[in-house]
Formats: C-alpha cells, sequence, structure tokens
C-alpha cells in the first residue's frame, strides 16, 4: 500500500487497517511510506489486528513504530527506520494492491518476500522457482565451507577462491 501526505485530505479509515482485513494467513503487507514526515505508518495496534488474521509480517518503507510491542507479539515488522509520531493527520492511504517501491525495488502484489534481520529480499512470482533453487545450491556450498572450516581446515583456504565463486553458475 502506498501513503502520501494529507496535505488536508481525511482518511476514511486508520492506515493500514484495510490491508489487515483484505490479507488471508500467511500474506505479507508491504507499506511504501516516502512522504519524508517522520511519522510512522505501522504500529502496535496494527501489528495485533494483523497476527489475529494470521498475517505473515510487515515491511514498511519508511518509519513504523511500536517496534518493542511487535516483537513481544512475536509479529515481524521490518521498517527502514522507528519513530514515536504518529501519522495521524499527517499522512493518507493512496493506493492498496497495486506496484509500490520499497529502495530500488519495485513490488507487485503477490511477490516473495525473505526477511530476517540482515536484509530483506522481493522475489517476482515469475522467478521464485529459479530463484529457490539458485539459493538452495548456494545453502548447499556454504554449509559445506562451513563444514570445512569446523573440521579444521585454514579459513583463508576455505573462504578463497571457492567463496568469490560461489554465485556463478555450475
Amino acid at each position: 500500500m502506498k501513503l502520501d501526505r494529507a496535505e488536508g485530505r481525511t482518511a476514511a479509515r486508520h492506515l493500514c487497517t484495510g490491508a489487515i482485513e483484505a490479507a488471508q494467513p500467511g500474506d505479507i503487507i508491504v507499506v511504501e511510506q516516502r512522504t519524508g514526515l517522520d511519522a510512522a505508518s505501522w504500529g502496535g495496534n496494527l501489528s495485533i489486528g494483523a497476527k489475529v488474521r494470521g498475517v505473515a509480517g510487515v515491511i514498511v518503507e519508511g518509519p513504523a513504530r511500536d517496534i518493542d510491542d511487535s516483537r513481544r507479539l512475536d509479529f515481524p515488522v521490518f521498517a527502514r527506520n522507528v519513530t514515536a509520531r504518529t501519522a495521524r493527520g499527517r499522512i493518507v492511504e493512496v493506493a492498496t494492491n497495486e506496484p509500490i517501491s520499497v529502495g530500488e525495488t519495485t513490488v507487485h502484489p503477490g511477490d516473495y518476500v525473505i526477511a530476517d534481520s540482515s536484509a530483506v529480499v522481493f522475489v517476482a512470482a515469475g522467478d521464485i522457482e529459479r530463484v529457490l533453487e539458485t539459493a538452495e545450491q548456494i545453502m548447499a556450498r556454504e554449509e559445506a565451507m562451513a563444514e570445512a572450516i569446523r573440521e579444521g581446515k585454514p579459513i583463508s583456504q576455505v573462504m578463497g577462491a571457492s567463496y568469490e565463486h560461489m554465485l556463478k553458475k555450475s
């Protein structure tokens, strides 16, 4: 969903509530808030509502709030930054279930996302099989490297040429 400065516009409903109600269990909600305003587009009560609905997590291109509340719920919220300021009167929802931008990536409804504390990665629905196959190959190579390190092989050898070429197709 895409958000914009309110600039006198009022919202018919609270931000993101429509996306929560439309979500299916396992869905990820992705929010773009690039207004430049220090105003959260996601917060604690939204996390509760999303968790109850079975939403798997939220990605916010912009600020979010109540991150500690979301952690206590064991509900994943990944945000560009955090703030204590609400969006009330500052930001309105302008599009839902349409392509948006996160970083330099265009995200379409139905795309896949993989997220952890290191990164958020989006994969186009049409590319998911190829990406999963490649990821499994990379993981197998990395596990073999980790095992070699555990067995005492010098890390300089393990992290040498084979690491640099790991991403190349075999």
